[in-house]
């Protein structure tokens, strides 16, 4: 049995008060769920950090919304899960954890018995991408970046989630690789994918569906939460705000947005992130020029204005400033 990714260690997630123990922990293999250990330590990504919330929001029902065009939104598994169903098959943006699998079968399975045919990976990350094996295996095309393939294929520190990711099995890789952009037509729909450059990481992909106008953001918009920004990877603030400006300039009142993480959004809301953003990176630059350190900079509280209402997921006001600060 193929493992997806090795950890590094028999792993405790808290959920409270309680710890439950990984060693045996849905992380790995979406079929047997096994693990294999070498190492970690107590602050890490499948610890205390978004892998572990992740696992645990997987245990709940999957949440299947019904959007426009025969688009139907899947949440709870990892990232937001976009689907295009067709008499052809299933058009996927982005393909969950393997935790995940049976419970995304059987919400695949109502919304039609098409069988899978493609599934975009919007960038490299583990909560977008955990779940490509058991869709290659069940006849879906991998589509991703060039970067995002690189990734997934070579060992990949990450030194903000404390975390050694190793190279994804060979069905877990992608199988379509592109570079700018590819359009494909599929169950009627004409559907444009493509990329900017650096942004949330440097293999980002937006999937738009022309007809339908809905526009499927990945992690490049983040719903009423601060983002992750892998400034290890290509990403950076500066490349998060171009992204909003280009996504923002694509929609209009009618298009529906979809996030990476959170809700069904509108160009409203992606407005609302865009600004924050500016506002946010305004406030730590200020305070750099003037020379200060990044202690400081953080107990100045550049994001306090948002901290209420952004603040309330995987990221704080204090962490985000960290990740503003270290990419400029």
């Amino acid at each position: 049995m193929k493992t997806f990714i090795r950890l590094s260690a028999t792993v405790s997630i808290s959920m409270g008060a309680a710890f439950v123990p990984l060693s045996t922990a849905a992380i790995a293999d979406p079929a047997s769920q096994t693990i294999q250990s070498v190492h970690a330590t107590p602050d890490d990504y499948f610890h205390t950090g978004a892998g572990a919330r992740y696992l645990r929001r997987a245990d709940s029902d999957i949440v299947v919304q019904p959007l426009r065009g025969n688009i139907t939104e899947l949440m709870g598994s990892g990232g937001n899960i976009t689907v295009l169903s067709g008499k052809e098959g299933k058009f996927l943006v982005d393909a969950g954890i393997g935790k995940s699998k049976n419970k995304l079968r059987a919400a695949l399975d109502k919304i039609g018995p098409a069988p899978l045919k493609y599934v975009v990976d919007t960038h490299w990350h583990w909560d977008h991408t955990n779940g490509n094996a058991w869709m290659h295996d069940a006849g879906a095309t991998v589509v991703a970046h060039r970067n995002t393939s690189k990734h997934l294929t070579e060992t990949t520190h990450v030194d903000a989630w404390n975390w050694t990711f190793e190279p994804v099995p060979e069905n877990a890789r992608p199988t379509l690789v592109i570079d700018d952009k590819r359009t494909f037509s599929f169950a009627g729909t004409t559907i444009q994918v493509e990329n900017f450059g650096g942004g949330h990481t440097d293999g980002d992909l937006w999937v738009y569906f022309k007809e339908a106008d809905v526009l499927a953001l990945g992690d490049t918009f983040w719903n009423g939460f601060y983002p992750y920004i892998d400034n290890e990877d290509g990403g950076s603030i500066d490349g998060a705000i171009k992204w909003a400006d280009k996504a923002v300039a694509r929609t209009t009142d009618h298009t529906i947005v979809i996030p990476g993480h959170g809700p069904v959004g509108t160009r409203t809301e992606l407005i609302a992130f865009r600004d924050m953003l500016v506002t946010v990176r305004s406030n730590v630059a200020a305070l750099k020029r003037q020379g200060k350190s990044l202690d400081e900079i953080v107990a100045a509280k550049p994001t306090a204005a948002f901290d209420a209402v952004w603040g309330n997921f995987v990221f704080n006001g204090a962490q985000f400033t960290k990740m503003v600060y270290s990419g400029l």
